[in-house]
């Protein structure tokens, strides 16, 4: 039997047992979670372990933590999140008792996704989430909605059909399960070539969906989620991917696909939802650095950058500098020394030799800070090219540019969103570095700074990876996209509050890592976060965090604290 036929046959399984699904009862279905939840902890070494060598990964270097957070850890936070949800569900309460709600003044709500309990508080000292909602959203409306399709036992009329990332292997099945209790819907999911090799995994993960047909996993390339997309039995989509793959689906390959777009005459009927990345962004704001924040955000930066070798949606891409700030040559110099400091490893993800290619054609004179595989920097964008390929186009590879915006604090900063919002592609997320007194000194501009951002997540101080990696966190784009202009995607993903109506994510972290936050006055006592490429310990930080997710108790929280302090 070929892919395709499995998975056809696994569609006609898994479709047939919508009403099934939609008919179980809450308790079940909360119990289906925990005991995915449980099957994730005990395959979480050979998880990572696959991951690693695929990617090129030696065991036990520090950035093996990039395996460990983005794969069982982020699947295990998830898994237990949608678990709380579902079971309030249950007892006949709202996901949203008990979770912070403030009113602003802008006629926008702000949920705290972050910390939500105790465990946040300890593991994630110093960082925050809130996610704002569209404005004019009432608290009533918000808890209404919430998990409705779940709480009206909403039969679907087939299977939701999930399209899997091959970069990030937390993806495919955290979408799988944001599909099963958002939508009510039972899921096939065809994983990604790039990292099927993770099925016998991800199966014994989800066996107490697959035995009864709730959950199908299937694997073949492009003609197999093609003929998968066209069937009867397929009543929804969601793809995590490229926007020229997602524009594939709805309108077809080619010029005949293009004249359909152009006339927004889709192929697809379907209803489809997506995460297709964007253009990221690092903005940094002048302020009193000192060369130790120097030398830490350039890390930071380069963290952005280079994690996951830069195969990530979240990867920024753009270096947003302030030209007029006296230490913006400093800031580029430790950033420069990141770059190449960072351990090379090889470019797994398919077509990124000719990405990196496609920067060198644009520009010849990108420096190459790699030993053995490439990394580009390309400094002195020119702000008011809106053509330029570093604004317009992800790469999806280790390349990173940098662009110089004149003007005052307050001329610059408005200048540095204006560029984010009308020059780069996409409204996935963009990261502002900022150091404490410049907030102070901006006062309720700052607020109005990050209200002016068009982001689906925005960073103050620390990535936006940290959205993805945040359950409660609704994650995508800024809402407004549409299938013939779909931008960073339609719909959101995670999200395991199940509310509706959400716009933005604000995120926060601490300028400087402990101690030197807390003797500076930060309420932070989080050491470097392991998820830092400088990070010695960040692997076994990371494997203790994934073995606390997977079963809290004390001395394993200890166990986490003392790696996160000790080198």
């Amino acid at each position: 039997m070929t892919d395709r036929d499995e998975a056809i046959a696994a569609l006609a399984t898994t479709s047939g047992h919508a009403g099934e699904w939609a008919a179980l009862p809450l308790q079940d279905k909360r119990d289906l979670l925990l005991r995915l939840h449980e099957r994730v902890g005990r395959v979480a070494d050979e998880w990572v372990r696959l991951s690693c060598d695929a990617k090129g990964i030696p065991l036990g270097a520090p950035v093996e933590s990039e395996e460990w957070l983005a794969g069982p850890y982020a699947l295990l936070r998830y898994a237990a999140a949608l678990a709380r949800t579902v079971d309030a569900l249950a007892a006949g309460r709202s996901p949203l008792d008990g979770v912070v709600v403030r009113h602003r003044p802008d006629g926008r709500l702000a949920l705290r996704a972050l910390p939500g309990d105790l465990s946040d508080r300890l593991t994630l000292n110093g960082f925050s989430a809130w996610t704002w909602t569209t404005p004019g959203v009432t608290e009533e409306q918000l808890r209404d909605r919430a998990a409705h399709a779940l709480r009206e036992g909403r039969v679907a009329c087939g299977a939701t059909l999930v399209l899997g990332a091959g970069n990030v292997s937390a993806t495919a099945p955290t979408d799988v399960l944001h599909a099963l209790y958002h939508g009510n819907a039972p899921v096939v999911c065809k994983l990604s070539p790039v990292n099927d090799y993770l099925r016998p995994v991800l199966l014994e993960c989800f066996a107490p969906f697959t035995e009864r047909g709730f959950v199908a996993l299937v694997t073949g390339g492009a003609e197999v989620g093609a003929a998968l997309v066209a069937d009867d039995r397929t009543a929804a989509v969601h793809i995590t991917g490229s926007l020229a793959a997602h524009d594939r689906i709805v309108f077809g390959d080619g010029p005949e696909g293009e004249r359909r777009k152009a006339d927004r005459a889709p192929v697809l009927t379907k209803p489809i939802t997506s995460e297709l990345g964007g253009v990221g962004a690092t903005v940094v704001l002048p302020g009193p650095w000192t060369r130790a924040d120097l030398r830490h955000q350039a890390w930071h930066t380069a963290t952005q950058k280079l994690t996951n070798n830069g195969f990530n949606c979240t990867a920024s891409q753009i270096v947003v500098l302030p030209r007029d700030w006296d230490l913006a040559d400093a800031f580029t110099a430790e950033l420069r020394a990141a770059l190449r400091a960072t351990p090379a490893r090889p470019a797994y993800y398919p077509g990124a030799e000719d990405r990196l290619d496609a920067v060198l054609n644009a520009h010849p004179d990108a420096e190459d800070l790699g030993t053995g595989h490439r990394r580009l920097l390309v400094d002195g964008l020119d702000p008011d090219d809106a053509e330029e390929p570093f604004y317009r186009t992800e790469f999806f590879a280790p390349a990173q540019g940098i662009v110089r915006l004149p003007g005052a604090p307050r001329d610059y900063l408005r200048a540095a969103v204006d560029l984010c919002n009308t020059t780069l592609f996409g409204t996935l997320g963009v990261n502002l570095l900022v150091h404490p007194a410049t907030i102070a000194a901006l006062g309720p501009d700052f607020d109005k700074t990050l209200v002016s951002l068009r982001f689906g997540a925005i960073a103050v101080n620390t990535w936006t990876s940290l959205g993805y990696l945040t359950p409660q966190v609704a994650w995508g784009g800024f809402p407004g996209h549409e299938p013939h202009d779909a931008g960073s995607g339609i719909g959101r993903a995670h999200n395991a509050l199940l509310v509706e109506d959400t716009e933005r994510t604000i995120l926060t972290g601490p300028f400087r890592p402990a101690p030197r936050s807390l003797l500076r006055g930060e309420p932070s006592a989080m050491p470097l976060p392991p998820w830092f490429l400088n990070s010695p310990t960040g692997h076994r930080t990371a494997r203790l965090l994934t073995r606390y997710a997977a079963q809290p108790g004390p001395l394993r929280l200890a166990s986490v604290a003392l790696s996160a302090a000790l080198p």
